[in-house]
């Protein structure tokens, strides 16, 4: 693909005008290096050979820039601001994300739905029988919600070709060392179409750590079916490398695959969870705490993370931060003094300092807080950083535990009713900021003073969020 040549590019966006974050000049070079081979690889940047102008505005960079923008949630301003460099520095699928491999004209689809795979070569990252067992997982995804089944086959050509190669591997798309793209499949179709490269310069695993090749076959595989990146973050079509535990369709990918090639013969149709839209005004939330003076809410999968200063609210898995949490947490609540956070679920709890897990954890809520037998989860909790004391709310009642004695305070559980007198009889949520508690019930917001034991107001539960200027 023709590049454009750096010196025009740096004249092009006046670099130290034009929204690079602050470094030097030999850090904003690179920037500026990885910016247009960001643009060439996944948004078709290209050279026509006539002059560009350099009014920012008027610019193919600065439209491409959008573009990208635009397609990752972000703020939609044709410079190559902090965000936008970090999301271009994420790991991910080599497929464009604007311009397919194009093989074939219209939407590219199989004519058939019994398809044969072959795996032309093994990584020597994992024993070939989990090679063997990722591959199959990840086949088996797509036909668990679709008319399609795939057999494998040890000679000859398959539909789907799958091989480990590193650099250059005579495919027209290179791959780029350790880091950056990943692999890359092509759209159905003859000779190399539904094909499957993975970057053998990676190092593959079948855990959290480095790259997850189930994770990543299983997008790779959309791809050798038919299906473009979606916009989606918890799609598994989603181009950047999201891992999670719990490698799985969502709705959007089910949909896709389906448009295709017809819905699944399943008698009870298949379905896949939904990304919550941080802007729905029916959004609730299964926990919330601080962290570090940041505010973390978690639904099913996901965070959601309000940055101080920053106006749009961050989404992403919560395993891209804690990858040994499970999903659809319960409760959760900062220690400050110590530096911790601690979340729960069903009658386990797990602790972090930042992003480290602290060791010996899961532990039982029964041994560390002295819960009695009959409670089995917890449906929210705060500490009070001016008293040491924590509340954690149960149903109808609340139980307060005392973090320097480590133990549970005499004479409760109490009504949540009598001492929080307005919030209802159940809390989904619970956070402390600038002395306030914030109680969320459904899609209900509810500040409370402990002082005066009054709501002072009510709001939506996704205030926080910004929404208006999204």
């Amino acid at each position: 693909m023709p590049r454009l040549p750096l010196l025009l590019l740096l004249l092009l966006w006046d670099v130290g005008s034009l929204g690079f974050p602050a470094g030097t000049s030999e850090t904003q070079e690179r920037d500026v290096e990885m910016v247009q081979k960001y643009l060439e690889n996944y948004y078709n940047l290209k050279n026509d050979g006539k002059k560009i102008v350099k009014q920012k505005n008027q610019s193919l960079v600065v439209e491409k820039l959008k573009e990208m923008q635009k397609f990752f949630g972000l703020k939609v301003t044709g410079m190559p601001d902090a965000d936008t460099l970090n999301v271009m520095q994420q790991a991910r699928c080599g497929v464009p994300d604007v311009a397919e491999y194009v093989l074939m004209e219209g939407n590219p689809r199989w004519d058939r739905t019994h398809l044969t795979y072959r795996i032309e070569n093994y990584t020597p990252d994992l024993p070939r029988a989990e090679v063997d067992d990722a591959i199959e997982k990840a086949f088996k995804l797509w036909s668990d919600v679709s008319p399609l089944t795939f057999t494998k086959v040890f000679e000859g050509q398959a539909d789907i070709m799958i091989s480990f190669v590193r650099g250059d591997h005579r495919d027209n798309s290179p791959f780029d060392g350790p880091g950056g793209t990943l692999a890359h499949a092509f759209q159905p179709g003859p000779y190399i179409g539904g094909d499957a490269h993975f970057d053998e310069d990676e190092r593959w695993t079948n855990d959290f750590k480095d790259f997850n090749l189930y994770r990543v076959a299983a997008h790779e595989f959309g791809h050798s079916l038919g299906l473009a990146h979606s916009t989606d973050i918890g799609a598994l079509m989603y181009p950047n490398y999201q891992y999670s535990d719990d490698v799985q369709l969502s709705q959007d990918d089910i949909d896709g695959i389906q448009a295709l090639y017809g819905p699944s013969s399943n008698p009870v149709p298949p379905t896949g969870p939904q990304t919550p839209q941080p802007c729905d005004s029916k959004l609730t939330f299964d926990a919330i705490t601080t962290i570090r003076g940041e505010l973390m809410f978690f639904k099913d999968r996901f965070y959601m993370r309000v940055i101080p200063r920053y106006p749009q609210v961050e989404q992403n898995f919560i395993s891209l931060f804690w990858p040994n949490l499970p999903t659809g947490l319960q409760a959760a609540y900062e220690v400050t003094e110590r530096d911790e956070v601690r979340f729960f679920k069903g009658d386990k709890y797990w602790a972090a300092q930042g992003q480290d897990m602290l060791y010996g954890y899961p532990r039982d809520i029964h041994r560390s807080f002295g819960f009695p037998r009959a409670v089995r989860s917890i449906d929210a909790a705060v500490s009070d950083e001016q008293t040491g004391k924590t509340y954690f709310f149960v149903a109808n009642q609340y139980w307060r535990y005392d973090e320097y004695k480590q133990s549970m305070d005499p004479g409760y559980p109490k009504m949540i009713a009598a001492d929080f007198p307005g919030i209802g009889n159940k809390v989904d949520a619970v956070f402390q900021k600038d002395g306030f508690f914030y109680f969320f019930h459904g899609t209900r917001q509810y500040k409370f003073d402990p002082t005066t034991k009054r709501i002072l107001s009510l709001d939506k539960a996704n205030s926080w969020f910004n929404c208006r200027n999204y």
